[in-house]
């Protein structure tokens, strides 16, 4: 079915679907009446093959930057977004979809493949958006949006986190408004919520896979297929390029956690033993003692509001500096010094570093311990030696490192033309990681596929629309031209998308990422 063919069906059918769909989504996640449909299942990985030459032509239709519009009021557009991209294009003729094959098991095949109401909040465009929502074999919910002047480039966008509760189609949707500039440039966009949540990065790879499997079942293959990894997302992206080198045209990475599972959580497991030693209340003295690798014991009931709650007698994170304590401030103080956070992101970082841990330990390990902090030597104190002599100490297992390497980290291999960004001062993924992915990249030979950019921004989840849509011009560029971009050719583009897009361009050409041990304590390897 041609994409012209598949949006008149869409439209022809939205506006019929709105009222019961709209229905089903006021009843909230535990209502049976969420849409659902069976998707083909994702091949199985490629080897090492090099992806199949892209297409030299041009985009069809307009310029990108020529289609771009002022962005609208997004809170203005509401809840009409759905309606009103549905009605631009109702005079269209109808036509029945066909539904793809289903790959059982999983949840039944339904009508979920038709066009839905955009989700509120979706800025509207002048020719309008079909937006489609459903739920793949395995489980996975997913949105997908094609704007009425598609380009024929999909972005298919893996999102971070990772949730660690089941998977709700709001996710997605939250994602879908996120990133709506993608629909602006004339880019379809499609996004997974993953059919689990934790710290499963092979199956999140196997999911995303196989939404790319129901983009094209139900309109086609792409011209070009763009995979955009978001924070933890990022690993998620890169791994499905390894895995599936065949599949993608091109990645793009934003804020990436990229120094794999065994590396980028070190300074959680620091921050748990450094916190530990100056609040000594997670757990405190007359709760059972645990390895603090563990995040916490399954049967715990400590929730999110307690320990906030500790967080808050121990530092006095949520007082002003004035209303806390001399005792609450030394603590805070040392502790951000130690570990190198911002006081912003201390408490999402504990509660990572609690359920987190607890989720890859128990849920991924069996139990078994993939963090270490032997060897450790830590700085910033008001006395360094004494901190050094309180913290506890921990030595990984080699086996749980071995095990959690062969999901969570990367290997390289990614043969994809590939670019990155990265604030500089990212609170949450530090930038440092990038190094990291770049050695990782260097060890398997694909330096050449690799592009990273860098911005003086302060920010994790969300940067520049201009920054992202000059990334994903360059980006094709690249794949369609073979005009590999640099730092400095990126910033010009998006110098010349910014004022289009109401956004700022906050590239730092000349910056390179420093290494990770000048940020994070080296320590010792796990014994063999």
């Amino acid at each position: 079915m041609t994409m012209r063919r598949a949006l008149a069906c869409a439209a022809a059918l939205a506006l019929a679907a709105a009222a019961p769909l709209a229905s089903a989504q006021r009843a909230g996640p535990d209502s049976p009446a969420v849409p659902a449909v069976a998707g083909t299942a994702p091949p199985p990985p490629s080897g090492s093959s090099a992806p199949a030459a892209a297409s030299a032509a041009r985009p069809t239709g307009k310029p990108v930057s020529a289609r771009l519009r002022p962005a609208p009021d997004i809170a203005a557009a509401g809840a009409a977004s759905g309606a009103a991209s549905g009605a631009a294009r109702s005079a269209s003729p109808s036509a029945s979809m066909p539904l793809p094959s289903a790959a059982p098991p999983g949840p039944p095949p339904d009508n979920a493949d038709i066009a839905v109401p955009c989700p509120a909040g979706l800025p509207t465009l002048s020719n309008g958006v079909a937006c489609f929502q459903g739920r793949d074999s395995a489980g996975a919910y997913y949105w997908i949006a094609v704007p009425g002047d598609w380009n024929g480039v999909l972005v298919l966008h893996a999102h971070g986190g990772p949730e660690f509760g089941p998977p709700q189609a709001e996710r997605t949707a939250r994602d879908l408004k996120r990133w709506a500039v993608m629909l602006r440039a004339g880019y379809a966009w499609a996004g997974s919520t993953y059919r689990q949540g934790g710290v499963a990065v092979r199956a999140a790879a196997e999911d995303t896979e196989r939404l790319r499997t129901i983009f094209d079942a139900r309109f086609g293959k792409p011209r070009i297929t763009i995979l955009h990894g978001q924070s933890w997302g990022a690993g998620v992206a890169a791994k499905a390029a390894e895995m599936y080198a065949d599949r993608y045209d091109g990645v793009l990475l934003s804020s990436g956690v990229l120094g794999g599972g065994t590396r980028s959580y070190d300074f959680r497991l620091d921050l748990r033993v450094i916190y530990q030693a100056l609040c000594a209340n997670h757990p405190k003295p007359d709760e059972p003692a645990y390895p603090l690798w563990q995040g916490l014991p399954l049967d715990s009931r400590l929730t999110h509001a307690e320990l906030n709650r500790r967080i808050d007698e121990c530092t006095g994170l949520s007082q002003s500096r004035a209303q806390r304590s001399a005792a609450q401030q030394t603590r805070l103080d040392t502790l951000l010094r130690v570990v190198r956070i911002p006081e912003r992101t201390l408490a999402s970082h504990m509660h990572w570093a609690t359920w987190g841990f607890q989720d890859i330990v128990f849920k991924r390990l069996g139990g078994a311990n993939p963090f270490g902090n032997a060897g450790a030597r830590y700085f910033g104190s008001p006395d360094d030696d004494d901190l050094n002599r309180r913290v506890l100490r921990y030595a990984a297992d080699a086996k749980a490192v071995e095990r959690f390497a062969a999901d969570a980290d990367l290997t390289g291999k990614i043969k994809a033309p590939m670019l990155t960004v990265h604030a500089i001062d990212d609170p949450t993924a530090f930038v440092e990681l990038e190094t990291v992915f770049r050695e990782t990249m260097a060890g398997a030979g694909q330096s050449g596929n690799l592009v990273q950019t860098y911005t003086d921004e302060h920010d994790h989840s969300y940067l520049q629309d201009a920054e992202y849509v000059a990334l994903t011009q360059a980006l094709l560029g690249w794949i369609e031209r073979r005009e590999k971009p640099t730092a400095a050719s990126v910033a010009a583009r998006c110098a010349e998308l910014q004022t289009a897009l109401a956004s700022k361009c906050l590239f730092v050409v000349d910056y390179t990422s420093g290494p990770i041990g000048a940020r994070v304590a080296p320590r010792d390897p796990p014994a063999r």
